[in-house]
């Protein structure tokens, strides 16, 4: 054996004793050592060269003969979704912890065909593209200078279609104590969590859904987090004249008021654009401030982003941009989660086993991710041993 086979075989153990220890962590929270063990095969599963992650193809993955197991783990099984989602929290912030992270509030559509699955509808989804039949989840992702992974779920319910219907919440196993909730509110839900855990982190940030709900700002206000959210274009405004539209106090914006920042690195180089912000003429706490923040592409200035702030009234306009910048971190989650470890790939109906299925990929993400960055940080302290 050779040293660079060596080297591999030393790291799939590595990679495997890790694992177990993930799965250690959750064990005891399932009350029949049988789930638990399957549960620690099932995030094997997902972690491995299955085609698709459903049923069928996880239990054979596993070295079942049947997807029962499977399927029980999911639907029938005593275990709560919600212990695993704490300690899936607590495994990102050993790997990922800074105090100047960026929590990150965003959601995605799940297609589905049928009628049945939980909160299922026409409605838009981003992964779409446009109007369709789908499942919308809301996430809040953890991202810092040291790796990024997700922290929380919610499973969005239709307020009509669903969170009125009393048959077809039966049917489908959503708990009675589940009311409609705006997807600010469900962010505001899983914000919550975060805070209550004392997770580290400087900013909030997410989409124009999300940074349009003067709800979820003020309540992010209320309690002194700073937060950068895209808005849309139309965004209402006050100025000596009534009301602007974002994109009209924009355009008044002087040349020297745009400052070129680096936000990033991307798959093509440093993600260079050009900002400018403007001070709100809103109450608020004594030393803070509310911004209008735009966005210009370098190459092309009829491209911009507006955004609404809340920050230190002496943070940087470079500081601002940067918390902004990191939204787009929460979209190569998604990525990847659905791409290695099957986060779309379930095939189960019900309330819970949405809840079960996404929080064991996350799981698995956050695991990946993990030990994606050690194997990163590892390869460049090789590089700068060489160098020197």
């Amino acid at each position: 054996m050779n040293r660079q086979e060596r080297r591999q075989v030393e790291r799939i153990g590595t990679w495997k004793e890790e694992l177990e220890a993930l799965h250690a962590r959750i064990a005891p929270h399932f009350r029949r050592r049988e789930v638990g063990e399957r549960a620690g095969r099932y995030l094997s599963g997902l972690l491995g060269p299955v085609e698709r992650r459903n049923g069928w193809q996880l239990a054979e993955a596993i070295g079942e003969e049947r997807p029962d197991g499977v399927q029980r783990l999911l639907n029938g099984a005593r275990w709560d979704a919600g212990e695993v989602r704490d300690d899936l929290r607590t495994y990102v912030l050993e790997h990922f912890g800074d105090p100047e992270a960026v929590l990150v509030v965003d959601e995605t559509g799940f297609l589905k065909k049928g009628e049945k699955s939980a909160g299922v509808s026409r409605q838009y989804s981003g992964t779409a593209g446009k109007v369709d039949n789908c499942q919308i989840g809301v996430f809040l992702a953890y991202a810092s200078a040291r790796g990024r992974a997700f922290i929380d779920r919610e499973l969005y319910l239709p307020e009509e279609e669903w969170a009125t219907d009393a048959e077809r919440r039966e049917e489908a196993g959503v708990p009675e104590e589940v009311e409609f909730a705006t997807k600010g509110e469900l962010a505001k839900k899983m914000l919550s969590r975060a805070l209550e855990a004392e997770v580290p982190a400087s900013w909030v940030s997410a989409d124009e859904v999300y940074g349009n709900d003067p709800n979820l700002r003020g309540w992010l206000q209320e309690r002194g987090i700073s937060y950068v959210m895209a808005v849309s274009r139309s965004h209402p405004l006050p100025s000596l004249l009534g009301r602007l539209r974002a994109e009209e106090a924009v355009s008044e914006a002087p040349g020297e008021a745009w400052e070129r920042v680096e936000v990033g690195k991307g798959s093509k180089g440093p993600r260079l654009y050009d900002w400018a912000r403007a001070r709100l003429p809103y109450e608020c706490a004594d030393g803070w401030a509310q911004w209008l923040l735009a966005r210009r592409s370098v190459s092309d200035p009829r491209e911009i982003a507006y955004y609404r702030a809340y920050s230190s009234e002496d943070a940087p306009l470079s500081e601002l941009a940067k918390a902004a910048g990191v939204r787009w971190s929460i979209e190569e989650c998604f990525e990847r989660a659905k791409g290695e470890v099957g986060l779309d790939h379930y095939e189960v109906r019900r309330w819970e086993g949405w809840y079960r299925h996404i929080t064991l990929c996350l799981l698995a993400h956050a695991f990946l991710e993990a030990t994606r960055a050690k194997a990163n940080a590892g390869a460049e302290e090789k590089g700068g041993t060489r160098r020197r």
